[in-house]
């Protein structure tokens, strides 16, 4: 099977076009960061690792015990400029000198001082691989329920109008410093919320052969950006759109939250703001969809691209959503993980993610006309005789065969998580508009109660340019509780108890084995409550790895753990964590090339 992923950077590779008569590229929709990491001085317990302790004026968000009040505000002012309150998490974002960092951190409500990080963004076959076909013939369409696209803004497009031809984006917003506007410049916002939400309006009737409809066609969507116009943007951005999320949770029925976007874990989810952030908004009532991240074939530390997922995918709450291969057919007995799929568990915590897997592998969807993605990447449109019939005779006809050859300004294809994680939002708000009182967390543990499990053991892509091959695993920290089912998950009706936090994976240097903690941080798991929520109905009853079984006493990997004994766990001190996984030398480190100069080609 081809695989068409993209870069963490949106740097383009070889793939073969949908009617496989030309080449064309295909890019990651979620996209890491050109980013090195400081040298670290002798260190304060409440500064963030990564600050750099040697540079001058930095970016900073200051977490304080309660929410800040004049006085604090005053403080921060003294020692920088103050960017403004965050008041969801209880923080300001700040522009401080590094030698103003202990200052700071000795202020008596001071709890955290975290970098404010810069990040970017990470149907019709994709659509039938999670039976949302199926849902939306039997008349679920999401109608009513709100759903935030915390992204690169949302164009009007065909598919995103109801069906008296009002536009369906009923409140934008720009978080983007210096930029009121909030039409989508870099392309990707759009074409996330025709995942999310697009009728196939465009791509519907007797001339077309493919309708390209997205999950919750009758959703309404709240426009957030975040992104600038190269698809840019930082943790404060995305921290003050979920806060604006959660303030017109009401107003809008915003149910849902979908960030497709990412960036590298830096440090526990437990003083991550962008992690805390989400945390709100979920326990707001808020179910937040996050793209896992497209690191798996990354092996620079030898681990096989486990170990990365991205933040906030890192957070146990939210569900953190892998990319499979859908392919060109319409049932999903033949779908494979996409190699570029980053894999658990997290750094720092070793949480147990991605939480399940959708399809995001060369997704069509909305296009932005003249956005920074259709002008720069052509090749990505989809070619209209795709789609769009030349049969039939007469001028008018041949007139439109020939209109059908052309690249379509419509249509566009993106890959990665970036494109899965909108399909599990869609999912969301089927099975909100369907029962409205249904919490986050009975709406993550349905999804992965239900989700398909049945996978090969191993899968091998190879790259056709380099003939590299990436061998994927079918395991718990590839592809979490299995492959979204959007109409069984709609079906089911178990109920119960508790979160539906993602469970933690712990190593036991004396006896080499791996263990699952379902009851991570006390916070009383749903999983394991009774039968129906039990491990096994969530996870599978067949041992992934062989003769030992996932969960209880028993380990993961039997003694024969696949990292061996260092190459992953390392130490479990938090404040020590950054060497669990990649060591001293990390992947972001100033070893690390940077994502825009990395070229990596499809695989097939």
């Amino acid at each position: 099977m081809q695989e068409y992923p993209g870069l963490t950077d949106m740097t383009l590779r070889n793939t073969s076009s949908l009617s496989n008569n030309m080449n064309r590229r295909a890019i990651f929709c979620l996209a890491a960061l050109s980013f090195t990491l400081p040298l670290v001085a002798a260190h304060n317990s409440k500064v963030a690792s990564d600050l750099d302790a040697s540079s001058g004026d930095q970016n900073v968000i200051v977490t304080f015990s309660a929410a800040p009040i004049d006085t604090d505000d005053q403080a921060i002012k003294s020692h920088g400029k103050h960017r403004g309150r965050i008041d969801n998490i209880n923080a300001i974002a700040a522009t401080v000198s590094a030698d103003a960092l202990d200052a700071i951190a000795a202020l008596p409500n001071v709890t955290h001082i975290s970098v404010d990080h810069p990040l970017k963004p990470t149907l019709d076959y994709s659509i039938a691989a999670v039976n949302a076909d199926v849902a939306f013939k039997n008349g679920f369409l999401g109608s009513g329920v709100g759903v935030a696209i915390i992204d690169s803004g949302i164009n009007q497009h065909p598919d995103l109008k109801d069906s008296n031809g009002a536009s369906r984006i009923v409140y934008s917003e720009s978080f983007v410093p210096g930029d009121i506007t909030t039409s989508d410049a870099y392309g990707h916002g759009t074409h996330v919320a025709g995942i999310v939400a697009g009728t196939g309006a465009a791509s519907t009737g007797s001339q077309y052969l493919h309708t390209f409809r997205g999950v919750a066609s009758g959703a309404s969507l709240i426009n957030l950006r975040v992104l600038d116009g190269t698809g840019a943007g930082t943790d404060s951005a995305v921290i003050a759109a979920i806060n604006r999320a959660i303030q017109l949770r009401t107003t809008y029925n915003i149910r849902v939250i979908n960030l497709s976007l990412g960036r590298p874990v830096f440090e526990s989810f437990t003083v991550d703001p962008l992690c805390q952030a989400v945390e709100a908004a979920w326990k707001a009532g808020i179910f937040v969809a996050v793209a896992a991240g497209n690191d798996g074939r990354n092996n620079t530390q030898g681990t096989n691209g486990y170990g990365t997922i991205n933040a906030p995918g890192n957070d146990p709450y939210v569900i953190t959503v892998g990319a499979m291969k859908a392919g060109s057919t319409y049932q999903n007995g033949d779908d494979l993980i996409a190699s570029y799929s980053s894999k658990g568990p997290t750094l720092f915590d070793h949480v147990v993610k991605p939480d399940l897997v959708a399809p995001g592998n060369r997704v069509v969807s909305d296009m932005t006309f003249m956005s920074y993605l259709s002008l720069n990447y052509p090749q990505n449109g989809v070619q209209q005789s795709y789609y769009v019939s030349t049969s039939g005779t007469g001028s008018g006809s041949k007139l439109f065969s020939l209109f059908s050859q052309l690249p379509s300004f419509t249509y566009f294809q993106l890959s990665g998580t970036s494109a899965a994680a909108p399909v599990v939002s869609g999912a969301a708000a089927l099975m909100l508009a369907d029962n409205p009182t249904l919490t986050p967390d009975l709406l993550k543990a349905r999804m992965m109660k239900t989700a398909r499990k049945q996978f090969p053991v191993t899968s091998v892509a190879v790259d056709p340019v380099t003939g590299q091959t990436f061998t994927s695993q079918y395991d718990i920290f590839t592809i979490g509780a299995g492959y979204l089912d959007v109409w069984a998950a709609l079906n089911d009706s178990t109920t119960g108890t508790g979160t539906a936090i993602s469970p933690a994976a712990r190593y036991n240097s004396v006896n080499g084995n791996t263990y699952v903690i379902t009851n991570f941080k006390s916070l009383n798991a749903i999983w394991g409550t009774n039968a129906i929520w039990g491990t096994n109905a969530i996870w599978g009853t067949n041992a992934i790895w062989g003769t030992n079984a996932i969960w209880g006493t028993n380990a993961i990997w039997g003694t024969n753990a696949i990292w061996g004994t260092n190459a992953i766990w390392g130490t479990t001190n938090t404040s020590q964590a950054f060497n669990a996984i990649w060591g001293t030398n990390a992947i972001w480190g100033t070893t690390a090339a940077s994502p825009e100069s990395i070229l990596v080609n499809g695989e097939q």
